[in-house]
């Protein structure tokens, strides 16, 4: 069946979406993600020089993404490894534009903002519907990726800002955000906002919010934080996402006796 403007109909059933289902273990693992990019980016680059990092961090980006474009359906493993390198490739762009390029963060946040609401009204024009569970073609598929590492973007640059721009350090920051992330939430519940314009709003917000409480615990003491370093956070970070992925990629036997589904070219 068609819509009025010619495009097929997505099935309304969650599990034939090339993403996941929006649940608090989405969340949970969205935020260690954002957390997890932001120091492993970070650690890369002193530890391998930016230019080096930036190759591998884009070459481990494209290989998860062709990985992610080539699967059937939806997977754990493949989705959530593909956010990450997405989280820290996301991290190494905006930090380039600010560090090697000298770009404010006022500019690049606005840059970035730009460049999101450009891809979400090209997406929404394209396919009418912006919506997550709507993922089942290759085409929606391109502009989902596009938006989420336009949001990784953003959300760093955002985080960023707050913490170095505006001055208020890496805790004050994350608890700035852990506040703005329930304002979608409650004006969904309250004022009827729209479910999906619900979900972009705290998905940019996971980023900053998950990267400044990684900065606190990563950054010196003199610098605000608490000292422990990127390479460390970066592994504590990682141990419970693997575990709540393999939980997520364990529930999906559960559905193992639907058929497959082959994502359409368009």
């Amino acid at each position: 069946m068609r819509d009025t403007r010619g495009r097929s109909r997505a099935r309304s059933a969650p599990g034939w979406s090339k993403v996941p289902e929006v649940t608090a273990w989405f969340w949970a693992v969205k935020v260690l993600t954002t957390g997890m990019g932001e120091t492993a980016s970070d650690w890369l680059a002193r530890t391998l020089g930016p230019v080096l990092a930036g190759g591998l961090g884009l070459a481990g980006l494209v290989a998860l993404l062709l990985l992610q474009f080539r699967a059937a359906r939806y997977g754990a493993r493949t989705y959530w490894s593909a956010i990450v390198m997405v989280s820290v490739f996301g991290t190494m762009a905006a930090d380039v534009v600010h560090v090697m390029a000298g770009v404010p963060y006022v500019v690049s946040v606005v840059g970035f903002a730009v460049a999101l609401a450009a891809v979400l009204m090209t997406w929404y024009a394209s396919e009418g519907t912006l919506s997550i569970h709507s993922i089942r073609t290759r085409r929606r598929e391109g502009f989902y990726w596009t938006t989420v590492l336009a949001t990784f973007a953003l959300g760093t640059a955002v985080g960023d800002l707050t913490a170095g721009t505006l001055h208020l350090g890496y805790l004050t920051s994350g608890l700035a955000f852990v506040v703005l992330i329930a304002i979608p939430a409650l004006c969904r519940r309250f004022f009827g906002l729209d479910a999906v314009a619900a979900f972009w709003w705290a998905y940019v917000l996971t980023r900053p919010l998950g990267a400044s409480f990684a900065d606190w615990m990563g950054a010196s003491v003199h610098r605000g934080g608490l000292g422990w370093g990127t390479g460390p956070v970066t592994l504590v970070l990682l141990v419970p996402i693997v575990v709540l992925v393999h939980r997520m990629a364990a529930g999906e036997r559960g559905n193992a006796s639907k058929a497959p589904v082959t994502v359409q070219a368009d």
